[in-house]
């Protein structure tokens, strides 16, 4: 049995030499289509921890009016505190919300020499409100907007919040949907040349395998050099196309704020490298074989 396989691989290793430009061509080819499957995945794994990283900064900012005292706020915090959807709330009085707005513009002398034309706080006390889960914050608006408090509120800032998640998962889902059509698109192209060059071995050799036909051989020993010869151009293009990613991951990278991803793009990608070639690979020598298993079953009659 090793024998065989042994002897069937080299077969195909020579096969590969042999076609020449048409190898070149369904490697090319199979390589485009694993690299735009790969930064498809590298998309989809960066963009939901950038969601998760904005969903996790995103909280429900109650503003009260000036007149609400203190107290007041507080019974309010107990209230949503109660609420089965809100993990904390913080309250934010006016002097700490005077002296976060200072500490967050020290580097804006206009806006502080407004502040103090203005006179007094202008700023208004509030309770920070997180959910238990992102999806919940809708939930947490509504019971606030029917609550027996809302009178004393002045607004609430979620609404602008969801728009730029909204917002967010739109672009992140048009770009998913034309990575995905690209890499179909290639992989298509790809099963067709790498279907033709197997299609193309089998004519040259007809022949010998008419031979071989003759004094015995079985039908295995006849197939897996056509077979070894599409994993040889999955595996091939799977190497090409891991080698492409990281020189464009390397490109991208200074252009990647650290602050979405709480670390480099680089260090994102090695984290998952071995996954996204233990994938590619999967997808490579599956094409290939597949490739080679249509063209064998229409022109290799055995």
């Amino acid at each position: 049995m090793f024998l065989v396989i042994g002897r069937t691989m080299k077969e195909s290793f020579i096969n590969f030499w042999r076609n020449g430009w048409l190898s070149i061509a369904s490697v090319s080819v199979l390589t485009l289509a694993l690299y735009v499957a790969g930064a498809l995945m590298v998309l989809m794994m960066v963009s939901g921890t950038v969601l998760a990283n904005v969903e996790n900064r995103i909280n429900v900012s109650v503003y009260f009016k000036p007149d609400v005292s203190e107290e007041q706020i507080i019974k309010i915090k107990s209230d949503l505190e109660s609420y089965g959807e809100v993990k904390s709330t913080q309250y934010i009085s006016k002097e700490q919300a005077l002296a976060d707005f200072k500490k967050n513009n020290a580097n804006e002398p206009v806006i502080l020499q407004s502040l103090d034309e203005i006179g007094g706080n202008p700023l208004l006390a509030s309770l920070v409100v997180r959910a238990n889960d992102p999806n919940q914050y809708q939930n947490i608006t509504e019971y606030i907007a029917n609550a027996s408090f809302k009178d004393d509120v002045s607004r609430v800032n979620y609404v602008k919040n969801k728009e730029i998640i909204d917002r967010l998962n739109s672009i992140i889902g048009q770009a998913r949907k034309v990575g995905l059509a690209l890499a179909l698109i290639s992989a298509a192209v790809a099963v067709l040349i790498i279907f033709n060059t197997i299609r193309i071995t089998i004519y040259i050799h007809k022949p010998e395998i008419e031979v071989m036909r003759l004094v015995g051989a079985s039908n295995m020993f006849i197939r897996l050099p056509f077979l070894f010869e599409g994993i040889i151009y999955g595996v091939l293009s799977s190497l090409f196309a891991t080698i492409l990613l990281l020189i464009t991951m390397k490109f991208i990278n200074p252009y990647i704020s650290n602050t979405v991803l709480s670390r480099s793009l680089m260090a994102f990608y090695f984290s998952q490298m071995f996954f996204i070639l233990g994938i590619q690979l999967l997808v490579g020598i599956f094409l290939g074989i597949f490739s080679s298993w249509i063209a064998m079953r229409k022109y290799l009659k055995i």
